[in-house]
């Protein structure tokens, strides 16, 4: 897989003249992204007969350039309605939201669209350069080491929990309660169905988030006639300043922005792991290892940046295992892989020798694309904000009946339409009464997961149950945990002892 510098510049040179296909395709993912219950795997499903009529060059970088957008395309109703468009945007609103409550709603945007811009160019241009090296990690992390990165986004519960223990921890444990509903991963017994044929599948995802997020948010704006409730900043209408103003902060960060992206890729490579592990992992270390985590949940500029970061970093990671090992990293990528196979391109190591344009062809596309919505996106968060000053007499029906349809999307079922109106009540108690929706959300979406990993590990060491450290990888992966969850005590503990000090928000 050695090519010289003229190969990828003239990669990248002819990527480039794509840009008749690119340009319309971020726009496409931008809107996909921010709707949701849609996603790229789904609209690139249904532009799959327009892909498989392009050359193979044309197509891949039509659905590449539409899965990086929509990433970033999923933070924007996070920001603006706490809402996110996807599972791999759920930590967004957690700090975005609250910026936009405090009439710095442009500024936010400006700030994601820059983490998500900077995370995704920095990963594809690693991947490229690390990629014989990248393609390895899928064949050391497996069912135990899996187990341990759960833990990582799990404790993010507890994170949540720090204001309120008992409500964070009850919210976190209904979640996973919920997450385990449907037949069982060894024997297939139902859990908790009710009778429900369309059950016994696992709680689908995008009715509980749209149901949790949106809905619950939908019934919330019913009770208040505007979005921002900071009577003395308003929404800031005029000129270019909070989009500059963005722009510096998100730069500054931009140390936060590399290590945070890098975690996305990382998680990114592992086949089946996703955005939404990455952004809550990555949300969770970024609070850990903060010196100011108290701001964290409150408009603060690092928790807004890391999930973003992240959830951008995994877009180049699914590509490594589609193209050196076959194995797609996500539903974008096995739709890919169809397309791949469909023109008779065989996946593999050979790929590389025989159509490296093809091979890398991706990731230049990638960062290509990225590099084009710095141009396009961009400029449109000043415009983007303004949606927030619309009554929400006019919001809360639209919200409710875009978001109903988006969760009939995925699977074509009026019962996940029902299921979401169900989670947007408990979703809307939960408002009310002071427990965390999004702890909510990490225990449906995680919760499975583990069990999976878990029984897989069972199985595979005939019921020890020891074979959770029987890993060096892993092991290691417990050391880093147990630190990073004693991290916060600590320094807990030295802020008590050197006295009470005024953190200043940025």
């Amino acid at each position: 897989m050695d090519h010289d510098l003229v190969f990828f510049g003239e990669l990248f040179l002819r990527t480039f003249s794509y840009w008749w296909v690119i340009i319309p395709a971020i726009f496409i993912g931008l809107i996909v992204g921010a709707l949701p219950g849609f996603s790229a795997a789904n609209t690139i499903i249904i532009l799959l007969p327009l892909t498989l009529a392009m050359a193979p060059e044309v197509g891949l970088t039509f659905m590449v350039a539409l899965y990086a957008s929509s990433r970033m395309g999923a933070g924007i109703p996070a920001i603006l309605f706490n809402i996110p468009g996807t599972a791999g945007a759920a930590a967004t609103p957690l700090d975005g939201y609250p910026m936009t409550k405090k009439g710095r709603g442009q500024q936010a945007l400006t700030m994601s669209f820059v983490a998500s811009i900077a995370g995704g160019l920095f990963t594809t241009i690693i991947a490229l350069v690390a990629l014989p090296w990248l393609s390895q990690v899928a064949y050391y992390l497996h069912s135990v080491e899996m187990i341990v990165i759960m833990f990582f986004g799990i404790s993010l519960i507890a994170t949540i929990a720090a204001k309120d223990t008992l409500k964070g921890l009850i919210a976190g444990f209904f979640g996973l309660m919920i997450g385990f509903i449907g037949a069982d991963v060894v024997y297939e017994t139902p859990r908790g169905t009710f009778g429900f044929l369309e059950l016994y599948d696992k709680v689908p995802l995008i009715p509980a988030l749209v149901g949790l997020f949106a809905v619950s948010e939908a019934f919330v704006f019913i009770e208040k006639r505007q979005i921002v409730v900071d009577k003395e900043k308003g929404v800031q209408l005029t000129g270019w300043t909070q989009t500059i103003e963005g722009l510096r902060i998100a730069l500054s960060k931009w140390w936060h922005i590399t290590w945070n992206s890098l975690i996305g890729l990382v998680i990114g490579v592992i086949p089946g792991a996703g955005a939404s592990i990455a952004s809550f992992v990555a949300y969770q270390q970024s609070k850990t290892f903060s010196k100011t985590p108290e701001l964290y949940g409150t408009g603060h500029v690092e928790g807004l940046i890391a999930p973003e970061s992240a959830n951008n970093g995994v877009t180049s990671g699914t590509l490594v295992p589609l193209l050196v090992i076959g194995i797609p990293g996500g539903a974008t990528a096995a739709i890919m892989l169809v397309v791949l196979q469909y023109h008779g391109v065989t996946i593999g190591p050979d790929l590389f020798m025989s159509y490296p344009d093809l091979a890398f062809g991706p990731f230049a596309a990638m960062a290509v694309t990225y590099a084009l919505m710095a141009l396009t996106v961009l400029p449109l968060a000043r415009y983007m904000s303004n949606i927030t000053i619309v009554s929400t007499v006019y919001l809360a029906p639209v919200i409710i009946a875009f978001t109903l349809v988006g969760s009939f999307v995925p699977r074509g079922y009026l019962f996940d339409m029902n299921l979401a109106l169900v989670f947007g009540v408990i979703g809307y108690v939960a408002r009310k009464t002071g427990y965390h929706v999004a702890a909510i959300l990490i225990g449906v979406i995680l919760g499975p997961l583990m069990e999976m990993y878990f029984l897989r590990a069972m199985k595979m060491s005939m019921g020890d149950v020891t074979v959770i450290f029987s890993s060096t990888i892993g092991n290691i992966l417990w050391v880093f945990l147990l630190i990073s969850l004693a991290i916060p005590y600590v320094m807990e503990y030295r802020r008590k002892k050197n006295g009470p000090t005024a953190a200043v928000e940025e």
